[in-house]
């Protein structure tokens, strides 16, 4: 009774069949406009890619090319930074020792070419001499006479060097002294005293002037000036010869001695 009622009633009891159903139809037409507008997209992006990459190519390419610049720039500054390290090691060395060493080779990492060698000069082939048996040498008469002539012409000529030399007159060395004659007491007549004094004559004398100096007591002493030659007169002799006179000269003093 029951189970008949519910067959005449309209009742969907696969209606989740259908649901089910639909609900797949629309996730696809979903998917498919998706893809659609997807696939425009990436093929609107892989056309920037491409060129992305050719710009980094020419990048990487830019990159490269500079690399080698600096890379060729860096080795010629260690070629020259080792050269100025020989030199200056060489200047130190020369200082150090007073010689020039030979500088240390520089580094290099190029193959560096070797010098050209010089081959030693070949010497210059000589005349052979020729063995006379009699042994004659044809110009030693010539050369022995210009020997002798050579020592004849010295031997003159230093013998009229010593001759002119001889004539010539040598320095003589002269003294001008200043002499103090006193007398015995003031009656001694200092006229005859002065004339007494110059009468003395020698080789290399020659006297000069005088004057009365007062002493004390009325007694003055004669004061007199002469130049000698010291080779030919000596003071000793000169004091000698003026106290002979023994009336008017009590002593004969040394007041000035010069050279002239």
């Amino acid at each position: 009774m029951a189970a008949s009622g519910l067959s005449t009633e309209k009742i969907w009891f696969d209606k989740f069949k259908y649901d089910d159903a639909e609900r797949q139809h629309y996730e696809n037409l979903s998917k498919s406009a998706t893809n659609a507008h997807v696939q425009p997209q990436s093929a609107t992006a892989a056309a920037p890619t491409n060129g992305d990459n050719s710009d980094l190519l020419a990048r990487v390419a830019s990159l490269e090319h500079e690399n080698q610049s600096l890379h060729k720039v860096v080795q010629d500054l260690q070629l020259a930074i080792s050269k100025l390290e020989s030199r200056i090691h060489t200047l130190e060395n020369s200082a150090t020792s007073g010689k020039v060493a030979a500088p240390p080779q520089a580094v290099c990492k190029f193959p560096v070419p070797e010098p050209a060698r010089t081959l030693p000069a070949r010497p210059a082939p000589q005349p052979k001499k020729e063995e006379d048996d009699d042994d004659f040498d044809l110009f030693g008469s010539d050369e022995e006479e210009e020997d002798a002539e050579a020592a004849r012409i010295r031997e003159e000529r230093l013998k009229q060097y010593a001759e002119k030399k001889s004539k010539k007159p040598g320095l003589i060395a002269k003294s001008s002294i200043l002499l103090d004659v006193k007398p015995w007491d003031d009656e001694t007549d200092m006229a005859k005293l002065e004339e007494c004094v110059r009468s003395v004559q020698m080789d290399g004398l020659l006297w000069g002037t005088s004057k009365l100096v007062p002493v004390g007591y009325g007694i003055k002493k004669l004061q007199i000036q002469c130049v000698v030659e010291d080779d030919k007169v000596g003071t000793d002799m000169l004091e000698e010869e003026i106290t002979k006179f023994e009336d008017y000269v009590q002593s004969v003093d040394i007041a000035a001695f010069n050279k002239v």
